[in-house]
């Protein structure tokens, strides 16, 4: 436990610090017990006074498993000071950030179902919404394993959410298309298969996994499913924007450190 504990510190401290190495010295390539680690630092955040308002998704793309070589998704914890305003901007500052276009879900009640299926995560959602992840990584250069990421809590960052809510009744979430525009030039092409075969799929493999552990997802909760297409790098000064097709487009500007 107290190696978990030096590694969750160094993940805290890169935030400000700057990327560290790899935590090769405690974590196996797939080891679980990032989770752990993962768990020790969302208790720490809560314990200083950050508010968790649901979770994220990531490795649903099956190019980005086999490149790590993992056969499963992972998750992080969203935290509400995570949240960009739709056309708002970012003043943040971040390490080594990327983006990738998603499909958020946004709950009306509870799922705690150890067999929890895609009919019933579009039973217990509200509504579906564009969003744009802003993911950053405290390992340096990105060079993440498996267990690193999720650690890492799922190298996660910031997110932004649309403003046109859709009922998830007669919305085609598999065929959607989605394109991605970093200062208006196309940077990522993409579509609701790419995540894990279909958003639902994903979420219901996230409240599946929870349930497992005791936790389920509640009422209310804002579930990132995971990326449509490649996720892109930027730098202070762009203005992203993603546009998903049926669903809606949601944008924000990364304006970095305090501007």
């Amino acid at each position: 436990m107290p190696n978990l504990e030096d590694a969750a510190r160094r993940l805290r401290e890169a935030y400000d610090g700057g990327p560290v190495a790899p935590l090769r010295d405690v974590l196996g390539p797939a080891d679980p017990a990032a989770y752990e680690i993962q768990k020790i630092n969302t208790r720490f955040w809560e314990r200083q006074g950050r508010r968790g308002v649901g979770r994220k998704i990531g490795l649903t793309a099956k190019a980005v498993q086999a490149q790590l070589g993992v056969d499963q998704p992972d998750y992080g914890v969203l935290f509400a000071d995570m949240q960009v305003a739709a056309g708002g901007a970012l003043a943040a500052r971040l390490l080594q950030p990327k983006v990738e276009a998603e499909i958020a879900l946004v709950l009306k009640r509870d799922l705690r179902d150890r067999e929890a299926t895609p009919d019933d995560v579009a039973a217990a959602a509200d509504y579906a919404v564009a969003a744009i992840e802003i993911v950053d990584s405290r390992i340096a250069d990105w060079r993440i394993t498996f267990a690193d990421t999720v650690a890492d809590n799922g190298s996660s960052s910031h997110f932004a959410l649309g403003n046109e809510r859709k009922a998830l009744r007669g919305l085609d979430l598999y065929t959607c298309g989605m394109a991605l525009e970093v200062n208006g030039r196309l940077a990522s092409l993409g579509a609701g298969a790419a995540c894990l075969g279909h958003p639902l799929a994903a979420a219901a493999w996230l409240a599946r996994t929870l349930s497992e552990l005791g936790e389920g997802l509640r009422a209310g909760d804002i579930v990132l499913t995971g990326a449509l297409g490649p996720m892109v790098p930027i730098a202070v000064g762009d203005f992203v924007e993603a546009k998903i097709g049926g669903v809606g487009q949601v944008s924000f500007t990364y304006r970095g450190d305090g501007a």
